[in-house]
């Protein structure tokens, strides 16, 4: 089976996590600290705050910028469960938004529509390693006095006019999942230029201590550990050619596809650079089969293509109990017609002609 992920982890994150270990300091200390220092530099922001997770990182930046019960928050619909679940996490109510259908994200134009005086943050997520339209959303918030938080769990190093995914708003995050583009196992990142923020965010991951055993806020422990920063800091020296093989792999699959009628490629917009960190393509009515269909083939063939999300967030079991209305339309079609395809960077060119053949003769 070709996988629909596989981590690439060599000689330099296993002597690192060594020589954590035989450091005797495994917890947060200084390789966290130098994480920190890296990923902020790459992303081009004043502060990268470490913790253990993605969510994490969605869930203490909300509670750091004030959301709370009776707060709304706006976000996509086409996304995993956890962006929305950060904001139920704060007592307040994500309000969907429907998606553009080539690009799969937020669509600016039906954001201001969906703002009441309970809109507290907008939350775009940077879907599949390519950036929202900052710029429209950005101007929206600025005139209304809405803070802008980046979901970039699928988009380091992704960049839109020249800015990276995660510094564009007052704050971004990231996650370092084994399937991400770079990975610490686990592990999470929060970036901004606010020295305030950065502050709070540095409390609520320990315990609210702004020095040993004095505690200033109710605070958590959400802290990442050497051991992951390491295996991190070696990743993070790879990210450009990782993400350079994906988007060769993407443009090598967008070919393909390119020459099969009904089979609608990814968009990347005209001033981004799209990291793919999942390459979802559409299998439109135009196409002989159904989505289910192909994507039977493809697994038969031994490819770990896969749907997409499976429904629009509203439409998960719990969130039809809170009674979410349905009114994303654009994304419920689009859900129902995207397949993710292998496009990681341990992908041989054997894989790829493989894939090729397969969805040719599909």
């Amino acid at each position: 089976m070709i996988p629909i992920a596989k981590p690439l982890i060599g000689e330099e994150e296993i002597e690192g996590v060594v020589e954590v270990l035989r450091s005797g300091i495994i917890a947060q200390g200084p390789r966290v600290k130098e994480f920190e220092e890296r990923f902020a530099e790459m992303t081009g922001v004043k502060h990268a705050v470490a913790v253990t997770n993605g969510t994490a990182a969605l869930d203490l930046t909300l509670k750091a910028i004030g959301i709370k019960e009776g707060d709304e928050v706006i976000t996509t619909p086409f996304t995993f469960i956890a962006t929305s679940n950060s904001v139920l996490f704060q007592g307040a109510r994500p309000v969907f938004v429907d998606i553009e259908e080539d690009t799969y994200l937020i669509d600016p134009a039906k954001i201001e529509e969906k703002i009441t005086e309970r809109t507290k943050a907008i939350l775009p997520v940077h879907l599949y390693g390519q950036t929202a339209d900052m710029d429209a959303i950005n101007e929206i918030a600025e005139r209304r006095g809405i803070p802008v938080i980046e979901d970039a769990a699928q988009a380091h190093g992704a960049t839109y006019k020249g800015k990276k995914a995660g510094s564009m708003g007052l704050a971004g995050t990231f996650s370092f999942y084994a399937t991400k583009n770079i990975t610490s196992g686990e592990g999470g990142m929060i970036t901004t230029d606010s020295d305030e923020l950065d502050e709070k965010l540095r409390l609520l991951r320990n315990h609210g201590q702004s020095e040993r055993y004095i505690h200033r806020i109710l605070g958590y422990n959400l802290r990442m550990s050497d051991i992951m920063a390491a295996i991190g800091l070696a990743q993070l020296k790879k990210l450009d050619v990782f993400n350079e093989k994906r988007r060769e792999n993407a443009a090598f699959i967008t070919s393909v596809l390119n020459e099969i009628e009904g089979l609608e490629p990814p968009v990347e917009r005209e001033g981004r650079t799209h990291i793919y960190h999942q390459y979802g393509f559409r299998v439109t009515e135009d196409y002989h089969l159904t989505r289910d269909e192909l994507l039977k083939k493809l697994n038969d063939a031994d490819i770990g293509a896969r749907k997409g999300y499976f429904m629009p967030i509203y439409e998960q079991p719990f969130y039809r109990e809170m009674g979410f209305p349905e009114d994303c339309p654009i994304a419920k079609r689009v859900l129902d017609q995207v397949i993710e395809l292998p496009i990681h960077p341990a992908l041989t060119r054997e894989d790829l002609k493989y894939m090729a053949e397969a969805i040719r003769a599909a």
